[in-house]
């Protein structure tokens, strides 16, 4: 029998692949504050994709604490150039900044998810992306930021993979799922196998 299912996230993204799934869940975002969570981990040796697990731990247990009897899913991601992690821009001069360093170079997208039961972590997952980014010329950038405007602040990097910013790709290796930021197919599989969801 279903307990029932929350997504801890308030990410349209995240809520959209699950629905389309025709997953029963309900949404409730988690209040913590990532970088005073991430802030500890900096220069601790704990790789980009542990970090994402951790960050998508955080938020289900967060959840978890007001709802208790439920299944809660918690996921997170961050991107990754070597052990530099970045976060989403805070400006477009970021935005800017942070495409010009990912030029020409592979970065990798570590989408960590959850599943937290009476304030314990039951199952974890974490898939990992390579996407190489062609060479830009700086007034290309200006040009695409200029396009894009607000939405660059909202994507890590700068970018939405779904949107204009795949005409910043030479190469992807990974599946479009961990892209966006839920690997939904493994956490489908462990939905199916705890009977929340019919299989």
């Amino acid at each position: 029998m279903s307990k029932g299912i929350v997504l801890a996230s308030s990410s349209v993204h995240r809520r959209e692949l699950l629905k389309n799934a025709g997953v029963d869940f309900i949404t409730e975002s988690a209040d913590i504050d990532e970088r005073s969570v991430e802030a500890p981990l900096e220069g601790s040796g704990v790789s980009p994709d542990e970090i994402a697990q951790i960050l998508a731990e955080a938020k289900a247990v967060d959840v978890s604490e007001r709802h208790p009897q439920s299944l809660v899913i918690g996921a997170d991601q961050t991107l990754s150039l070597g052990d530099t992690v970045f976060h989403k821009p805070a400006n477009m001069e970021e935005a800017r900044r942070a495409l010009l360093l990912l030029s020409g170079q592979t970065h990798h997208l570590n989408s960590a998810v959850v599943l937290v039961e009476g304030g314990e972590v039951v199952w974890r997952h974490t898939s990992i992306a390579a996407l190489t980014m062609r060479e830009l010329d700086p007034g290309f950038v200006g040009r695409y930021l200029a396009q894009c405007g607000q939405k660059s602040l909202t994507s890590v990097g700068g970018y939405q993979i779904e949107k204009e910013g795949i005409q910043l790709m030479e190469k992807i290796e990974g599946d479009y799922f961990t892209i966006i930021g839920l690997p939904i197919l493994p956490l489908l599989k462990e939905l199916r196998a705890r009977g929340e969801i019919d299989g």
